[in-house]
Formats: C-alpha cells, structure tokens, sequence
C-alpha cells in the first residue's frame, strides 16, 4: 500500500499533462475486489452457512429445551415426547457396518419441511463414527434425561458448570444426593494427565457397555396408548444383536415402568 501510495504522488507530479489514470486503476481494483469479497463474506455468513448448519444439527434454530420441553426446529417447535429415537445401521463397500443413533418426529405430517419439495421426516442424527451400540443407548438415555425435569441433568463435564443453574439438580446437589465437589470434572481434568484420563475413558466404557440396555423399562408407554403393543421384548445383548442379528440372541422381557422416582434410582446405579 505504501508503494501504491508513492506511485500515486509521483504520478501526480508528471510534467505531462495526461490525468493519472494509470496511477489510480491499481488501488482502485483493490478496493473494489476487498469490497466484493467481504459483500459475499457477509451474505455467506448470514446466509448458506446458517442453512449449511441448519441441516447439521449446529444452527442456533435448533435447540432441545429442558424448561420448556420442547424441540425449537427450523419447522417449528414440537414437544420432546413426540420424537422417537431408533438405531441406523449402514455398511460401506468393504462390509464394515457403522451405526448411528437418529431421533425423528412421529408425526411428519405436523412437521412438514417448509420447501414443500423435501419430503423426509423431521429428525436429528446425532454424531456416533465410534464406539459400541451400547454407548447409542446411552446416548439417547442422556438426552432423555436431559429433558426430564424431574431429574437432576446428567453429571457430565459439560453441564458441570451450569448445574446450579437448574432448579431440580441445584437441590439434588444441596442434598448431597450427588456426592461430588460442585467443580469435580474440573479438577480431574486439572489433575490427571493424558494417560490416566484414557483408563478412565476406558473404564467407562466398559460400564456402559455392561449395562443391561436391554431389560430397562421403557417409560413411553406411559404416554403412549397402545405403544406396548408393538413389542415387549429386546435383546439382552444390543452389541451382538446389532452385529449379528440372525444368530442365536436372548431376548429379555421389559419390566414395567415404575415412577420416577424408581427410574432415577436406576439410573444412578447406572452411572
């Protein structure tokens, strides 16, 4: 710019009397492309990476709302006990199968896609590249207890900070119920180092893994008539079963749902 602004002067300073055109057509040039790149910059922005991440799941017009109960979506707000999660199996050419934990809408036509072209269902698909089909369970048991008030919210590093933010974990904590320091994940993260955070990470998958998925109760058909009639049973082992379903596999029948109070029991136990 300084060179720019010294071919200018100069220019200025011919003894020809030809206006400096020459001089001006650079600096012009770049102001004008600097201008157009940051015009397209900000429509970019404001505009394909919102809708870019809107179909990702990582728009700010999506949101699963504890206090509200409800799912804020491009297509509206539904209540979270309209959705339903299941497990999508996919094999790429090679025969290796990946699994990945969706969560959908049961009724699309509540939900319908404001371009009236697009007619799948509304739904999330949740980022699942590794791990077992136990951890899908587990993840939709976070999320579901995410959204149950009734409970306190999941002790994760990441809710840790705002758990006294929340009413019904603010008081489960007050009690003693959780019997933690309020900052624990924060000083084990401070504390530990690299190697001694993986044992960890491996312990914690194994008790996953080890949970009975299977033979937990299942609290829909509470709110749900006539949703215990489309089955009664899974299997016991949801790992074997997801990776080789026509093999022998025990089936376990679900017990009934108890109260909530029975079911925060267990889930406490299963932590």
């Amino acid at each position: 710019m300084i060179l720019l602004a010294l071919l200018l002067v100069l220019e200025f300073f011919d003894p020809s009397e030809k206006f400096p055109f020459d001089a001006l057509a650079v600096p012009l040039s770049v102001f004008l492309a600097c201008g157009v790149a940051t015009i397209c910059k900000s429509l970019f922005e404001k505009y394909s990476i919102r809708f870019y991440k809107s179909n990702q799941n990582w728009s700010d017009d999506i949101a699963f709302c504890r206090r509200s109960g409800l799912v804020k979506t491009f297509r509206g707000n539904f209540p979270f006990y309209e959705f339903d999660a299941f497990i999508e199996m996919a094999a790429d050419m090679k025969g290796n199968q990946r699994h990945t934990l969706k969560v959908r809408h049961r009724y699309p036509q509540h939900s319908p896609h404001p371009n009236k072209a697009v007619k799948g269902p509304l739904e999330f698909t949740f980022p699942t590249d590794t791990g077992s089909i136990a951890e899908r369970y587990a993840m939709w048991d976070m999320l579901s207890r995410f959204m149950d008030v009734s409970q306190p919210l999941p002790d994760i590093p990441r809710l840790e900070p705002f758990r006294h933010l929340d009413p019904t974990t603010r008081a489960f904590d007050e009690a003693g119920k959780r019997g933690r320091p309020a900052t624990f994940w924060r000083d084990l993260y401070s504390k530990v180092d690299e190697e001694e955070l993986n044992r960890l990470r491996d312990e914690h998958h194994q008790k996953v893994n080890a949970a009975p998925w299977g033979g937990r109760p299942d609290l829909m058909v509470q709110s749900v008539p006539g949703y215990e009639d489309s089955y009664t049973a899974e299997p016991e082992d949801v790992n074997a079963y997801a990776h080789a379903p026509t093999k022998n596999v025990r089936f376990v029948d679900r017990p009934a749902a108890g109260t909530v109070d029975d079911t925060s029991d267990q889930h406490d136990s299963q932590r």
